[in-house]
């Protein structure tokens, strides 16, 4: 029961993280923290206020993939923890996990393609900056969604 108990907060710190990572303001920073840049704009910093310009000089098919990506691990994660409650009490012993498993893989598939395509076609050609919090959040979130995924279908055959 306390093993459960672990999969569950750790799932639930894996939706916060994936949320977080996709909102937050700070997939790319400068080092000067006058610049921030997200799944969805641009703030700078000018005259002490933050100002918010669009992404219009970012390649928009790989912006779109990303956002997209994004969205979609967010809520194949929420789903992956519905579907775990709802295994846990209505099916059987060595049935159980598998959706919520393959849900996660998915999952984590996303975040791994969001990120991946944030890190080889945006940003390619600035000198100033790097990568921020909520980038690194994404690839822990990727880690942490992996390891549910395999616990989940090892959960899977024990009887």
């Amino acid at each position: 029961m306390l093993m459960l108990a672990g999969i569950v907060v750790l799932h639930i710190t894996t939706i916060i993280l994936l949320l977080v990572a996709a909102i937050h303001n700070a997939w790319w920073v400068n080092d000067s923290s006058t610049l921030s840049t997200d799944l969805w704009g641009r703030w700078e910093l000018t005259n002490s206020a933050w100002h918010y310009t669009n992404l219009k000089n970012y390649p928009e098919d790989y912006l779109q993939a990303v956002q997209a990506t994004s969205v979609l691990a967010c809520i194949f994660a929420i789903l992956a923890l519905f579907v775990f409650v709802a295994q846990l009490f209505t099916l059987p012993k060595g049935q159980r996990f598998t959706f919520t498993g393959i849900l996660q893989l998915i999952a984590c598939l996303c975040i791994m393609i969001a990120a991946s395509i944030y890190t080889a076609e945006l940003h390619t050609n600035e000198t100033e900056g790097g990568y921020g919090q909520s980038y690194v959040l994404a690839w822990i979130s990727f880690v942490l969604t992996f390891i549910l995924a395999i616990t989940y279908l090892i959960l899977r055959k024990k009887s």
